[in-house]
């Protein structure tokens, strides 16, 4: 008898080999679409910080530069009023396409003091106060050590030099007599108050019944190219060593760098200068002013622009014109460029009222 072969009705378990390519295949197309995504929005994340980045950095440096404007002259004597700002426009640092403006301003902005002077002869080692002066404010003596002072003439004086110097020790008697400011030799360092009131004035009496005060003087800067003329990297506070878009505030002869990716800082000014009783309007600052216009100055209005640090790479085509987002804008008098550079930009413009007299409760400047 003949017996015949039984095939079985179940194939054997596997895949062939079609069927792995195309499984490897969608698996690849998968795995790359995921990649692809997740790379795209680590770069749209990324960008997207560095655009709250330069947001932080130009308000943050906004707030202090208003702030400061605000409190300009605080403090001083109205017939200095003529000192209590000063600009730049423009000013050429020898690179770069951006050429920034300088504001400098002194003030009594942050500790109150107005002590009237005895006498004192200019330059001198030691200054001599009305009896009972220090005890109207509650300063302790090691308060004063370090401190900026400005020494101002009397209001019958016809000079107008005043001498910033820096204070060592205090001396008083206990009965509120014999009561002196020691300085160390010569004008404090670095601080050079605006419009050249630094200086000696040549008569004794000059002083005598003028007016010791705090001082700060501030002014802000922008540094393009991080190598400012004249300045050493790591010295005073300066950055220096080719770090570009930080703008600075120099307190009393120290740079305090406030904020980085900073492109452009422009100042404008809004007075009566030619004293008609109406504001002007808003102009850069115009070194024919007079002392005299400079002290009619009313407003400051201040652009900070800052720009990412790197240029966009997820976005594509031609960016529309007129937006200005990925191109430097039209600034005050100071010019956009040329094309586009796929830089996000964020550009603040404030405006701050001079000696805010709201702002300034402690002291009007009388005398």
């Amino acid at each position: 008898m003949k017996t015949r072969a039984t095939v079985s009705s179940k194939r054997a378990a596997g895949f062939t080999m079609i069927e792995l390519l195309v499984g490897s295949a969608i698996m690849l197309v998968a795995v790359l679409g995921a990649l692809f995504i997740y790379a795209r929005s680590n770069k749209v994340s990324v960008e997207q910080q560095m655009v709250t980045e330069v947001q932080n950095d130009v308000r943050a440096s906004m707030f202090f530069i208003t702030r400061d404007l605000r409190m300009a002259g605080a403090g001083l004597p109205e017939e200095f009023a003529g000192y209590f700002l000063e600009g730049q426009d423009n000013e050429d640092q020898g690179g770069g396409e951006v050429a920034p403006d300088r504001v400098r301003l002194m003030g009594n902005i942050e500790n109150p003091l107005d002590l009237t002077i005895q006498s004192y002869h200019g330059s001198a080692a030691n200054l001599a106060l009305e009896d009972f002066s220090l005890e109207q404010y509650s300063y302790p003596e090691a308060f004063y050590v370090n401190k900026y002072i400005l020494i101002l003439p009397n209001p019958q004086s016809a000079c107008r030099a005043a001498e910033v110097r820096v204070v060592t020790h205090v001396t008083r008697n206990a009965g509120g007599t014999n009561e002196r400011i020691n300085f160390s030799p010569g004008q404090a360092p670095g601080a050079n108050p605006p419009g050249g009131l630094s200086g000696t004035c040549g008569s004794n009496s000059d002083y005598d019944g003028g007016q010791l005060s705090f001082i700060n003087i501030k002014e802000y800067w922008l540094d393009v190219t991080g190598n400012y003329p004249g300045l050493t990297a790591g010295v005073n506070g300066y950055i220096g060593g080719g770090e570009g878009g930080v703008l600075y505030v120099t307190h009393n002869g120290v740079h305090f760098p406030l904020a980085r990716n900073i492109e452009n800082f422009q100042v404008e000014y809004n007075g009566d200068m030619n004293s008609d009783l109406l504001l002007d309007g808003w102009t850069p600052w115009q070194n024919a002013w007079t002392l005299e216009q400079a002290a009619r100055i009313q407003q400051v209005r201040t652009w900070v622009l800052g720009r990412t640090a790197q240029p966009f790479t997820s976005v594509g085509g031609t960016p529309p014109g007129g937006i200005h987002t990925y191109r430097r804008p039209v600034i005050s008098n100071s010019p956009a460029s040329l094309a586009d550079d796929r830089h996000r930009r964020f550009l603040l413009d404030s405006t701050s009222n001079v000696r805010n007299m709201s702002l300034n409760l402690y002291n009007l400047g009388q005398r």
